[in-house]
């Protein structure tokens, strides 16, 4: 019998906690780290204040420092046995790799429930990317300046 993805999320979900954005926030208060498993440029398009971005392939690579990786491993990961909240846009990828984690030894991976999608929705402010100026008004700006 052949799964679908859909059947691979709900068992993730089976084993996994989710948790809610209020939620979310009250571990971030404590220091728990939150990780968006989404692609680079998903994240910077706007991500979860004091996220890290870890993104889902790399996951498992970067969570123990491998060699192969180029990103700096994130320090409060190293302590498995800490609490880690992870998300991605809808909460399935994110799902996903906490039962990932999970299976690594993590004792205790946590998904946003609805990913950042549920955390806008709830009124949550998300890190916005920086909006590129026109060369038009960056020339203004420099001449006001002179």
């Amino acid at each position: 019998m052949s799964l679908t993805v859909r059947d691979l999320i709900s068992a993730a979900r089976a084993r996994i906690r989710e948790i809610q954005p209020a939620e979310l926030l009250e571990l971030q208060g404590f220091g728990c780290p939150v990780v968006d498993v989404r692609e680079p440029e998903e994240f910077a398009e706007g991500h979860i204040p004091g996220a890290v971005n870890i993104p889902r392939g790399l996951l498992e690579f970067e969570v123990d420092g491998h060699p192969a990786v180029r990103y700096e491993t994130a320090e409060a990961l190293a302590h498995r046995a800490r609490p880690v909240i992870l998300y991605c846009l809808s909460g399935g990828r994110s799902a996903l790799a906490a039962e990932a984690l999970l299976r690594l030894g993590f004792a205790n991976p946590m998904s946003l429930d609805h990913g950042i999608l549920g955390w806008e929705d709830a009124g949550h402010p998300v890190v916005a990317p920086v909006q590129a100026l026109h060369p038009a008004v960056v020339d203004s700006a420099f001449a006001a300046c002179s």
